[in-house]
């Protein structure tokens, strides 16, 4: 039998398989049916891929004898399953909306295992999180320490804070998914933060717990979190000079890698785990400091690989000797990453899937942009419309940053598992696409 090579290789890392119809499934659950029975463009997840990413960073720290929490980056991927399979597997939360907040909430995730982030909270967020209880807000600015100093002395309460410390380190990845660099509109410069902590320790309603930095997004090359936990490590030792004050945890972001195509070799979570560790237990040594709790926040890593979208090919467009397109009925509505990031991607025609390459094909979307394209010089079987395409590697930042550009409602997003499927978000309606309009009166 005669399969594509993409999927050969997609078989071996990320829950597909072929049942005995020649049928491609995920999770057990067969794809031609799933889209048959609720439509594209469809968001697919694995909730077993899910688990066992979470599981993998439990144990890789479970196997270390320190202190840790690891915190799921809800803007990866968040919606109310997603808050209850975090709770079940035993995971922390960290937010960065009021939005994302009051949808763990409502999941019944509980306010003492979240961490609100943000380079610009407004008051009404910071209130409601207060007011809820949430476990540790993270500072980023002299600006927001102000502001929850004001809004938990009107409340007469204290709150938990970790100062977001930009340690000014390269990862080298695209510009706009680097958050360490020096030039970031996030957190407060490292040499600023001795100064900075005067202030932190004498104002009243306030417990410092800690620091945190996060030096950007789909990280290979680990060496940058060498010099992160090291700089992060003066830090403490500096802090502790200037108080005698112990710092008691130390959060070092996320930004782990995932595979997209198959030239992706993202360093495994036990690695990276290790690495962390290893690090943080070998500087504090060299600094005479007790070692603190670690904090990781994974999200890209657990949700990433544990999704695929399903489009169906409509318009076949050939121009002789220069390129064929395959337009699908999505696109950058429902997948910003390539137009945003020129982030790339690997699909196969689920419905041909025995059937070898035969043509080089761009995938392009159907709105109104000639940037939206999703993959470009993709190799495929020969193609007809109403064929079904499968992406791999879209559970992050697919669905927490689709739009409704050009009015298209937003997929519905399911949830597989050994063979059951069940929906995690419905698919809007062009009812859910004008629920919000009104007409002002003086057109009426």
């Amino acid at each position: 039998m005669i399969v594509q090579d993409i999927t050969i290789s997609q078989i071996k890392r990320s829950g597909f398989s072929i049942n005995e119809s020649g049928i491609l499934e995920f999770d057990q659950c067969n794809l031609v049916e799933l889209a048959k029975k609720y439509d594209t463009p469809c968001y697919i997840f694995s909730e077993n891929i899910i688990r066992k990413k979470c599981r993998e960073y439990v144990n890789a720290f479970s196997g270390r004898n320190v202190d840790f929490e690891i915190l799921y980056a809800g803007k990866a991927f968040l919606v109310k399953a997603i808050c209850s399979i975090l709770k079940e597997e035993g995971l922390s939360l960290d937010v960065s909306s009021g939005g994302e907040l009051y949808t763990a909430l409502s999941a019944g995730f509980p306010p003492d295992k979240i961490f609100f982030h943000g380079n610009n909270k407004s008051q009404e967020e910071i209130e409601f999180a207060i007011k809820e209880k949430v476990g540790t807000m993270i500072v980023d600015s002299e600006y927001e320490l102000d502001l929850v100093s004001k809004i938990t002395e009107s409340l007469n309460t204290k709150t938990g804070i970790i100062l977001r410390v930009t340690p000014g380190i390269d990862t080298h990845t695209h510009q706009y998914i680097q958050t360490g660099q020096v030039d970031s509109k996030f957190g407060i410069s490292i040499d600023r933060v001795p100064d900075f902590m005067k202030k932190v320790l004498s104002t009243k309603n306030i417990v410092y717990k800690g620091l945190h930095c996060h030096l950007g997004s789909q990280i290979f090359d680990l060496s940058p979190y060498v010099l992160a936990v090291r700089e992060m490590v003066k830090l403490i030792r500096k802090i502790k000079d200037l108080g005698g004050i112990d710092t008691l945890k130390l959060n070092l972001g996320g930004g782990l890698g995932a595979k997209y195509t198959r030239s992706d070799s993202p360093p495994s979570i036990e690695n990276f785990v290790n690495l962390i560790v290893n690090n943080v237990e070998n500087e504090v040594r060299k600094n005479n400091l007790i070692i603190p709790k670690i904090l990781v926040e994974p999200g890209r890593s657990i949700v990433a690989e544990a999704g695929i979208t399903l489009y169906t090919i409509g318009t076949i467009k050939e121009i002789p000797r220069i390129r064929k397109y395959l337009i699908v009925d999505g696109g950058m509505a429902d997948n910003p990453r390539p137009i945003l990031y020129d982030a790339k991607y690997e699909a196969v025609l689920v419905n041909k899937i025995n059937n070898p390459p035969k043509e080089m094909v761009t995938i392009g979307g159907k709105c109104c942009e000639s940037g939206d394209i999703l993959i470009k010089d993709l190799n495929l079987p020969s193609t007809s419309p109403g064929d079904l395409l499968l992406v791999f590697t879209t559970g992050a930042y697919h669905y927490s940053m689709s739009s409704n550009y050009n009015r298209l409602p937003r997929p519905a997003v399911v949830l597989v598992n050994q063979g059951k499927d069940n929906v995690m978000v419905k698919r809007e309606t062009y009812t859910d696409i004008v629920r919000n309009d009104t007409i002002p009166e003086w057109f009426k």
